[in-house]
Order: C-alpha cells, then structure tokens, then sequence
C-alpha cells in the first residue's frame, strides 16, 4: 500500500516506522515544521498538502496533525479523493461539515480518537460493564484520564468515546464533568476529570465504587505503537475489500471484520 503521512511528529513518525515495517511504501509526506524524513535522510517534506510531490500515488492518507489544521487536511485529500485516515482529535465539532466535504467528493474518510485495537477492546468491556452496573444503583460510576504534558486537548478524545458511550449504558448519569470539582457532584453526574504529565503515554480508567467493593477497568498504553498499527490497520480496510465511499467510524471497521 503506498500512504502519504500528514503531519510529521511522534506519531507521524511512528506511523512511518510501522509502514516500513509492514512493507508499506511512503510516498510522500506532509508537515509544516520538519523539512526532511528522519527515516531518510534528503528526502523532502512537504509544507503543504497542495505542494506534496506524489500525493496523487497514494493509496491512502494517514492524517495527525492538530484540531486547528486537521479540518483543512481532510478537504485538501478529499478533493484529492485519497483515502483518509484521521487520528487528530479536537475537530469533532465539524464532523457535519467533513461529512459534507468528503461526500460531495466522493471521497472516504474513517476516523477515531484511538486507533488502537486495545482501547476499542477496553471501550466495549468498560460498556458492557457499564451496562451490568446499571442494575445496581449502589455503584456509583466515574473515571479520570492521564497523558503526556505535551497533549493540545483535554479531556482526551478517548476520555470523551469512553464516557459518553457509558452514558448510553447508566440510565442514572445523565451528563460528564470533565473539571475539577469545587462541590458534590450531582448524582447524575458522571465525575471524568484529566491529568497531564510528563511523558506518559495515555492512562484511562473506569471505576465503579459501592459501599462493599470497588471495580476498576483500565487501560494503559505502553507506547504508541498500537495507535499506528491500528491506523495503518484502518488505512488497508478503507482500501480493500470494495471501494468504500463515505465517512466511517472504527465501530463501523471492527463491526465488519469482528462480525458482530
């Protein structure tokens, strides 16, 4: 498969590293900042999706960038017609607008805020807990995020799937507060506060607590490897299999290869 990567940073990198590794061509690739791939050195990076050299030989279009830059990228390889993968997070805002643009183009798009396979593992165990726990209203139910102090957003867009998905499942909650809390929270109220620091990864926990016991369901990222082998992962399933129009959620990915 030959990808385009947009957007050069950690995880721009990493996504190039497991291309490589899987047998991948990089055909071209976007960043504003870096000027050469680290991978090979001399070989240029582009400024700008309109002045990428080879853009038109990719087969699909990896994209993380930032919330402000990342709705602008999907048009640019919308016109294109290059099928997109969207890791960035922040933008959700504009989904009907992306929507709007990928479809008159005839274009495809999938996006998550995690492409790793074990989150999407962790959502729907935190979900069918969820929704076990919503028999006993003596568990009261909250959660807290954890990431690197370089992070643009919080809460994380994983904090933001996990929560509301569990929203869907506790008649009881009725609405997340992600700040701090100067008071009791209401008892609809789902507490999902975020921490930064360091370097870490990604930390989310689920927790349901009663007078008798505490159930926890966490999931820790140990690096980012799993996020871009699940967005090369979701890069092959837009490519294959058909051709595929439209926008996609990784729900919709893992419902079509899971069978379930």
């Amino acid at each position: 498969m030959n990808i385009a990567i947009i957007g050069y940073g950690k995880m721009g990198k990493m996504i190039e590293k497991a291309a490589i590794d899987g047998k991948h061509n990089i055909v071209t690739i976007v960043d504003p900042v870096v000027l050469e791939s680290s991978a090979f050195p001399g070989t240029r990076v582009y400024k700008r999706i309109e002045e990428a050299k080879n853009i038109d030989d990719a087969d699909a279009a990896i994209e993380f960038t930032q919330p402000a830059t990342a709705v602008a990228n999907i048009k640019a390889l919308a016109e294109r017609k290059i099928p997109t993968v969207v890791g960035t997070t922040g933008w959700h805002d504009h989904l009907d607008e992306v929507k709007q643009a990928v479809e008159k183009a005839g274009s495809s798009l999938i996006w998550s805020s995690n492409f790793s396979m074990g989150v999407n593992l962790f959502y729907r165990i935190a979900w069918y807990a969820s929704k076990l726990v919503d028999a006993f209203p003596e568990f009261d139910v909250g959660g807290f995020e954890a990431h690197h102090n370089k992070k643009l957003d919080s809460p994380s867009g994983t904090a933001k799937t996990l929560a509301e998905g569990v929203l869907d499942r506790i008649e009881r909650k009725k609405k997340v507060v992600w700040e701090t809390l100067n008071r009791k929270p209401a008892p609809d109220e789902l507490h999902f506060p975020s921490l930064r620091i360091g370097s870490a990864p990604g930390r989310h926990s689920l927790i349901f607590d009663s007078p008798a016991d505490i159930i926890e369901i966490t999931h820790n990222a140990r690096n980012r490897e799993s996020f871009a082998s699940g967005a090369i992962r979701a890069a092959q399933w837009l490519t294959t299999g058909g051709k595929r129009q439209g926008v996609f959620t990784i729900d919709e990915m893992l419902k079509d290869l899971l069978g379930i």
